[in-house]
């Protein structure tokens, strides 16, 4: 009752107004342990070499400058995502530039990457790997989402500098080429160009068995995409992560704000980035786990990116949409499709339909016609 009155007030505010409040909150603790009471055997897995007590993530974009990991946790996340960092700190596009979509259920950002850079962080992570880290066990899996200075002159060595510095406090690395926010940035998204990323990262890396991840954009052409794919194995990827916001506006938008310039993010991602993530499945190796993200905004979008093939989900915009406690329902709820569909263990379920469409059918997120 609390969270979803707090939600309610939030809404009254500006849409980043409300990011910084609930960081804030989440930073000085300010959030009940809502995910934290019941444990879930069924949705425990060892992934990229990590144990994840739930397959449920906070992905990169809301917590930006690694302050809030503490509060995340709090809340059931089986894992958080900060950043995205840069090695120098920078202030992002102009305000206003985050949106709210409520009849669509999405939010519009072009943020930027603003952050605080990669020095300012490394003082937080290494406070937060010193003491509050333990109280959540190594269950507690933290990602680092690192990407390149808009004004940089070799992006490339954006990427290793900010591996270098950070890599000491993550669990894994995500390499971020997929915003639409940063001018130049998606046309990085060859596998020429990654494989040279993904070089410099791992040369950073202050541990050789840090998994790296690459993030990838819905809008690429499915040559481009597949083409990528296939490289990843000779890349040293650890795994992808599918997708990133959308530039694409489809007819269904209705809210005044849907002609806005920058990421969509919400339910109108849920089934293109659903099929994104089937494709992928149907073409990499099995060893290579995928994380699915978009329009994840309850456990039955969840189960259908799971069907599919994903071993982790992630979600932010359901978050800031619908509030804190969406996390421990989604988990709960989770379980219980599993055990419903007569799965003993999450990873029984992983990419047992091969069509996007079904999926979602099967798990009940969209409703046949």
């Amino acid at each position: 009752m609390i969270s979803r009155l707090a939600t309610l007030l939030a809404h009254r505010l500006s849409p980043e107004k409300a990011h910084h409040l609930a960081v804030w909150a989440m930073s000085h603790g300010l959030v009940p342990a809502f995910g934290r009471e019941q444990d879930y055997p069924r949705l425990k897995q060892n992934c990229l070499g990590l144990n994840f007590a739930n397959p449920i993530g906070l992905a990169a974009g809301f917590d930006k400058n690694a302050a809030a990991m503490s509060g995340a946790f709090r809340l059931g996340f089986g894992f958080v995502e900060v950043g995205t960092i840069t090695p120098k700190p920078q202030a992002g596009n102009a305000k206003p530039r985050v949106f709210r979509l409520p009849q669509d259920q999405a939010v519009i950002n072009r943020y930027g990457f603003n952050n605080d850079g990669a020095e300012q962080a490394k003082t937080r992570l290494s406070a937060w790997r010193q003491t509050a880290s333990g109280q959540f066990g190594q269950q507690a899996v933290l990602g680092i989402n690192i990407g390149a200075n808009k004004d940089s002159m070799d992006r490339i060595a954006d990427y290793a500098a900010t591996s270098a510095i950070l890599s000491p406090y993550a669990d894994y690395i995500t390499v971020n080429v997929s915003s639409p926010n940063t001018p130049g940035l998606r046309d990085m998204q060859t596998p020429e160009i990654l494989a040279d990323i993904m070089k410099a990262v791992k040369t950073g890396c202050a541990r050789p068995e840090i998994p790296v991840l690459i993030k990838l954009a819905p809008d690429m052409n499915e040559a481009d995409f597949l083409a990528v794919l296939e490289r990843l194995p000779d890349m040293g990827a650890a795994g992808v992560i599918l997708t990133n916001t959308t530039i694409s506006r489809p007819d269904s938008l209705r809210s005044p704000h849907k002609t806005e310039t920058g990421g969509l993010s919400g339910a109108p991602l849920l089934v293109s980035s659903t099929e994104w993530l089937a494709l992928a499945r149907s073409r990499l190796p099995k060893d290579i786990p995928i994380i699915g993200v978009g329009g994840i905004d309850n456990a039955a979008a969840a189960y259908a990116k799971i069907l599919v093939g994903a071993h982790l989900v992630q979600l932010y915009t359901a978050l800031a949409l619908n509030g804190p406690h969406i996390v421990a329902k989604m988990i709960h709820d989770l379980d219980t499709l599993l055990a419903r569909d007569g799965f003993a263990h999450i990873t029984d379920a992983i990419g047992q339909v091969s069509n996007a469409a079904e999926a979602l059918r099967i798990s009940g997120r969209i409703k046949p016609v």
